[in-house]
């Protein structure tokens, strides 16, 4: 979807430069805005031709706005083909249609004036195609990103790439006291630095130090589904970070509670800790 920000970023800009030549036009016409395009004189009423500048602006709006629908073409054509990869219905996003508007006609006297009047109208309404193609886009960018996430969130496999289970969910020892103590995730042993891994996509919504955890991140996989991976050595994201499934999200360490570098798995349905075991030996899509 980089592509298409770049798109209607770029049409943006476009825009904008074209606003401030047509301000900067209408303010630099001969300093003085109310300045009649034809002159009548006195004894002979003989009208007299536009001025060359006049004529060099209208020439020079029209190029503008000859680049700005072309733009406005340009992202039609991505948006279609955007729509088309994401498996969208045909006409649920039509790029080619604006949406209704009205308004009164405005009235203008000389055909020169007429020009420039329809010239600025055209270009608003380039402005408002953009405007439009900018929220399809978004919206479209939104759905493919959802539909990714969705079809990502499958919860599967373990949550290192090298390494191995060296403690389960349930009742155990406790490492530092030796008493019964309730472990409610699994321990994955491994060297220092390795890489820590998602086991499904979704959305970071911790990522800092944590009572007992040290350094963890929680992940938001929906429907009720999260993760946590404790005791990393280094965060690799932030909150608000969407991650794919398999992506390298932390370096494995033994920070907060812990004897040693491994990485504390928890999956957590409705905010309660269930055995992760399962999930682990889960076979993936």
């Amino acid at each position: 979807m980089k592509l298409n920000k770049f798109h209607w970023l770029s049409a943006i800009v476009i825009f904008s430069i074209v606003s401030g030549f047509v301000v900067h036009l209408l303010i630099s016409s001969d300093a003085k805005p109310n300045l009649p395009l034809y002159s009548i004189k006195d004894n002979t009423h003989q009208v007299e031709k536009p001025s060359e500048i006049n004529d060099q602006q209208v020439v020079a709006l029209t190029m503008k706005l000859a680049e700005l629908q072309s733009q406005v073409l340009r992202l039609n054509a991505l948006g279609d083909r955007l729509a088309e990869q994401a498996n969208i219905p045909e006409n649920e996003f039509n790029f080619e249609a604006l949406p209704p508007s009205g308004g009164p006609m405005v009235q203008s006297q000389g055909s020169e004036k007429r020009s420039l009047v329809e010239l600025l109208a055209d270009i608003s309404k380039v402005e408002l195609a953009l405007s439009f193609e900018e929220k399809q886009l978004e919206m479209l960018e939104s759905i493919t990103l959802g539909h990714h996430i969705e079809s990502m969130s499958y919860l599967s496999g373990r949550p290192i790439k090298k390494g191995w289970l060296s403690s389960y969910f349930g009742t155990r020892k406790d490492p530092f006291n030796g008493q019964p103590a309730m472990h409610k995730g699994i321990d994955f042993a491994g060297k220092e630095d390795a890489d820590i891994i998602t086991t499904a996509s979704g959305v970071v919504t911790w990522a800092a130090k944590r009572y007992g955890y040290g350094n963890l991140i929680e992940i938001n996989h929906g429907k009720g589904i999260k993760t946590r991976y404790g005791h990393n050595k280094k965060i690799l994201v932030k909150v608000g970070d969407v991650v794919s499934k398999g992506q390298v999200i932390a370096k494995m360490g033994s920070t907060g509670r812990s004897t040693g570098p491994h990485v504390h798995y928890e999956i957590l349905r409705n905010n309660t800790q269930i055995d992760p075991i399962k999930y682990v030996y889960r076979k993936a899509k």
